[in-house]
């Protein structure tokens, strides 16, 4: 596929032109990098031959610039609105694989790319699952297919009256939602009310919508009234990847297959939501027992992400545990090491990569969902009394109304299932600072409490400790040991002096 086809230079040339955008950030991806020089130039001429047809509106003869943006320090399927404000962008064409999770200050259109596919073969695969499965099915697609989906939605009738003439199969398929998203759209429908309804070319809406309108990761469906979700068999075309499993995951109750476009061939092993759903429940169950909880920031620009560590924060206060808000970019082992107090992370980002598999992290990683099921004590929509109903919500905006938050009083002894005892959930600091210190008052209590434990510390292990300090205090290395009982100064070294290309100590070259 040529160049113009693949990465839309005319349609993205006419976008910039058309809105008189003279600051454009391009985001690539990692593995289309290798082409931003040639799309680059591709755009700047065709931005030239607009400006001299005179298509111009107000402001339109301006020059345009054009930055590549590459190695986002979240994930690359959402917009990074913080490079792009870094040179003072006015909008950011999008490239490659996306989310389409809501941006906050600046528009973005998004240019997904097409995936070679067969169309033939992947008609015979549906007809066929179709005809045998009995249900109706509902065809969700990774969006680089979704240039194909015509195709298919127009040969599968012929498929099906060919293999059973009196067929009344019901197929329906998923659209796309619009490429372009304004910023002020979401902010005048993001007020935290779930369910806000409109066509399919708009962004105002995440997760379900409302009735029997869905939306999701950039498709958008509305089943007939009467349907439910779990009535159909979906058929994901694509690989098995982070949008696959966001789909699986919130509808874990539906019947799954899906086409390997890569391969041409069709997977029908439905075990693997079930296994990690039950992984899922084993992190919930062990973030109940944590002390101290650390908020991983995943996001800085999809829109409502502030608004949801701060329920965080108030979650785990209700629970009375104590949390610590870290920004450390994308998340690996050697990054969370360095904070070995924490007992568990909350990962805020995006629905795409939301699902950490921390088998090799020191402390588990869950979701702002899952910590939802282990810490509120409100009876939410996702919850049946005190018990897990199955469902999963990948969105974090989905959360911010349809689970409040609800402090927890109670001081009662729950059952831990993986100490097999019960244990009291109630932060005996929190307590005493609560009897009438305030204030600077209440930080000496504080700070005289962590001295104290210095001379007991051999006490306080991992997952006993109710804060940084607490464990500071009980780890075997805290720093440098400064002796201030001796009244004798410190020895000290004395170092190299000068520059790293020729210390004093060094013979000199003298050139001649």
């Amino acid at each position: 596929m040529d160049l113009d086809s693949y990465y839309e230079i005319t349609r993205t040339a006419e976008f910039i032109h058309s809105r008189n955008f003279t600051r454009v950030a391009l985001q690539f991806p990692d593995e289309s990098l290798k082409d931003s020089t040639r799309v680059v130039r591709a755009l700047r001429d065709q931005l030239r031959s607009l400006k001299k047809c005179g298509i111009e509106q107000n402001g339109g003869n301006k020059d345009v610039r054009l930055f590549v943006m590459a190695d986002t320090t979240y994930g690359s399927c959402c917009v990074d609105e913080v490079g792009a404000l870094h040179v003072d962008a006015n909008c950011v064409v999008h490239y490659g694989h996306t989310c389409f999770s809501p941006t906050t200050t600046l528009p973005a259109l998004f240019v997904i790319g097409k995936a070679s596919i067969s169309v033939s073969n992947c008609v015979e695969n549906l007809s066929n699952c179709a005809l045998t499965n009995g249900k109706s099915i509902l065809v969700l697609y990774r969006l680089e297919y979704a240039y194909s989906v015509r195709h298919i939605r127009e040969a599968l009738p012929e498929a099906l009256r060919l293999s059973e003439p009196e067929s009344k199969l019901e197929v329906h398929f998923a659209d796309i939602m619009g490429s372009v998203m304004n910023p002020s759209d979401v902010q005048n429908s993001f007020t935290g009310l779930l369910g806000t309804v409109g066509d399919c070319t708009d962004h105002r809406t995440f997760g379900v919508a409302s009735g029997n309108t869905y939306r999701m990761g950039g498709l958008c469906w509305t089943l007939p009234d009467g349907h439910r979700m779990e009535d159909y068999l979906l058929f994901w075309i694509g690989s098995d990847n982070s949008a696959f499993a966001n789909v699986v995951m919130t509808f874990n109750g539906c019947d799954t297959v899906r086409y390997d476009a890569a391969e041409n061939c069709l997977v029908t092993d439905a075990s693997q939501p079930k296994r990690v759903l039950k992984r899922r429940y084993y992190l919930v169950e062990k973030a109940k027992d944590a002390n101290i909880v650390g908020i991983l920031v995943g996001t800085l620009g999809v829109a409502g992400y502030l608004h949801m560590i701060r329920q965080m924060k108030e979650l785990i206060a209700g629970a009375g545990k104590k949390a610590y808000t870290l920004v450390v970019g994308r998340p690996n082992p050697a990054k969370l090491a360095n904070f070995p107090e924490c007992d568990v992370f909350i990962y805020v980002s995006c629905a795409q990569t939301a699902l950490l598999d921390s088998k090799e992290y020191l402390a588990p990683v869950i979701t702002p969902f899952e910590a939802m099921l282990a810490f509120n004590s409100s009876i939410s929509p996702c919850l049946r009394g005190s018990q897990w109903t199955g469902a999963y919500v990948m969105e974090f905006q989905d959360l911010i109304n349809s689970c409040p938050v609800e402090v927890n009083k109670s001081e009662e002894a729950r059952f831990s299932f993986l100490s097999g005892g019960y244990v009291e959930d109630f932060d005996q600091q929190e307590e005493e600072n609560g009897r009438g210190d305030e204030g600077a008052l209440a930080l000496v209590s504080a700070a005289q409490k962590v001295l104290q434990l210095h001379d007991n510390s051999k006490s306080l292990i991992k997952g006993t400790a109710r804060s940084g300090p607490e464990y500071l205090a009980a780890r075997s290395y805290q720093g440098l040991d400064l002796h201030y009982d001796s009244s004798l100064p410190e020895p000290y070294l004395l170092g190299r002096s000068g520059r790293a290309s020729g210390y004093k100590d060094e013979k000199s070259r003298q050139v001649e």
